[in-house]
């Protein structure tokens, strides 16, 4: 239900031509775009403890005095959010303000914010055991590598616990190398595989670039990206809304797919040695900008690879754990099986958690040396991790990111026909981007400026997402996979209202 005018209640409906007609309960036409009042968020059943602590010009000076220059830097608002705390989809800040929260802590949160079956589980194993290394053999890390091993196909069961993803992608790069005795790694252009000295090579975007030498070996070639790249046609992503772009291909083959395998051809024949170490890929990219690739892209990609030596690494950092609703890997929508597969994010519901999984012939590679971490495959991690997959399991999370993700874009790609400025709606599952644009002809970004006053003003409506994209100009829709659709019904109307705004201040 939505508040439309002095108190009277209306219901959204959707209609062919705008995104929404609103009706007074008699069932008067109110308005026939944006509601001139916020829509009313959705209720909720829980409520925040009150806040106590220091004020937020206290947070603010020790922010600045205290914290590295980079929380400043990063801090997404103008007008900062000072969150509290958070239950399922929801988040409240220090003033009892409660926010539809689609962004999980960049697509962390994977069941929902303190969902009790997963604080049970942490609570319990806090009460009995909260440290130890792996150098002692505790029940947590078997009882949950077994259970993760079964999320995945033979012969990828072979498991080693990490406290995040740049972690396990360095390890991966480390594993590529010792296994193949190649150096050459390959990552697509506007990649994020993470910040750390060695993922900083795999990363391909010059936001997250310093002036040292980093991840050395580490080679990019084009992005197949369908939309703002050089080629891309109507029909060539695996998602339920493709691009504005036309294309005359015939059903079952990709122009645009061809070429953009052409440019990884030339880069191998030009750019590395005949024998490289692996390549480097999200199934769907997630800080570039959900960047979705030509269907048959990486099944290409990974035979050229294997051809010269190259293992395949698929990162589901951000695509795993059934948020692309369709399967439970990103990967597993390419009709792949790649040779290692990193993680994190997803894998602890917002604990620090990664892992890393191959094959028994490649994880052997790795026993040439010894590599120790102290805090990986804790038994505090490991309980939580393993109810998170339960949690998934029970609730039909990965179903419920299907039927709310699909129904999402479908109706986002509505807006996009409606406003000049929304160039491209992509993603599956609750893994979605929204591309801004100066106008669909040139498919220029929208203003960094544009893009923040537009994001500022969803937050004000009570709506956290997130941003991305080579130039900042995609919002990110990654929320915890437990939203309903009345959820995403008052995202599209904030949304919906946030653009109508921009553009009667234009």
């Amino acid at each position: 239900m939505y508040k439309v005018m002095s108190g009277v209640m209306a219901r959204a409906h959707r209609s062919g031509q705008n995104c929404f007609r609103f009706y007074s309960s008699s069932g008067t036409l109110c308005q026939k775009s944006a509601p001139t009042h916020l829509p009313e968020m959705p209720s909720c059943g829980f409520t925040s403890e009150e806040y106590k602590g220091m004020s937020k010009d206290q947070m603010m000076r020790i922010r600045k005095q205290n914290c590295n220059p980079m929380t400043m830097k990063i801090t997404s608002y103008k007008r900062p959010v000072f969150i509290h705390q958070g239950h399922m989809q929801w988040l409240w800040d220090v003033d009892g303000t409660r926010y539809l929260d689609l962004f999980a802590g960049v697509a962390t949160v994977a069941v929902g914010h303190c969902h009790p079956r997963v604080t049970e589980a942490a609570v319990r194993q806090l009460k009995t055991l909260w440290h130890t290394t792996n150098i002692y053999v505790h029940p947590s890390i078997h009882e949950y590598c077994e259970k993760l091993a079964s999320y995945l196909p033979d012969p990828l069961k072979v498991i080693y616990l990490t406290n995040s993803g740049s972690e396990a992608n360095e390890l991966a790069m480390l594993m590529a190398r010792l296994y193949t005795g190649n150096f050459d790694i390959i990552t697509l252009r506007n990649a994020y595989h993470g910040g750390s000295p060695q993922t900083m090579g795999l990363t391909s975007n010059t936001t997250y670039k310093y002036p040292t030498p980093s991840g050395l070996g580490c080679t990019n070639t084009m992005n197949p990206d369908v939309f703002r790249g050089v080629w891309g046609g109507s029909h060539c992503r695996d998602s339920p809304v493709q691009t504005i772009r036309e294309c005359s291909c015939p059903q079952g083959y990709c122009v645009a797919n061809e070429h953009y395998i052409g440019q990884l051809k030339e880069t191998l024949a030009t750019s590395v040695p005949s024998r490289i170490a692996a390549f480097f890929a999200e199934p769907i990219q997630g800080l570039g900008g959900t960047v979705q690739y030509p269907k048959n892209y990486l099944k290409e990609a990974y035979k050229l690879v294997r051809e010269r030596g190259g293992v395949c690494i698929a990162d589901e950092v951000q695509t795993g754990f059934g948020r692309t609703g369709s399967h439970f890997w990103g990967f597993q929508g390419h009709d792949v099986i790649p040779d290692i597969v990193t993680m994190a994010k997803g894998i602890g519901n917002g604990f620090p958690m990664g892992a890393i999984v191959t094959t028994p012939e490649i994880a052997a590679s790795f026993a040439k040396a010894v590599h120790f971490n102290t805090f990986g495959g804790s038994p505090l991690a490991c309980s939580i991790a393993s109810a998170v997959l339960d949690t998934i399991a029970i609730e039909g999370t990965q179903h419920n990111s299907l039927e709310v993700g699909t129904y999402l874009m479908t109706q986002m790609a509505k807006l996009r026909d409606t406003y000049e400025i929304i160039g491209d709606v992509r993603g599956k599952g609750l893994h979605i981007g929204v591309e801004m644009v100066k106008d669909k002809t040139s498919r220029s970004p929208l203003p960094v400026d544009a893009v923040l006053e537009i994001f500022e003003d969803i937050k004000d409506m009570g709506v956290l997402i997130g941003k991305g994209g080579l130039f900042g100009q995609t919002f990110r829709i990654q929320p915890p996979m437990c939203i309903t659709l009345e959820d995403a019904d008052f995202f599209l109307a904030v949304f919906n209202k946030s653009l109508s705004n921009y553009m009667e201040r234009r």
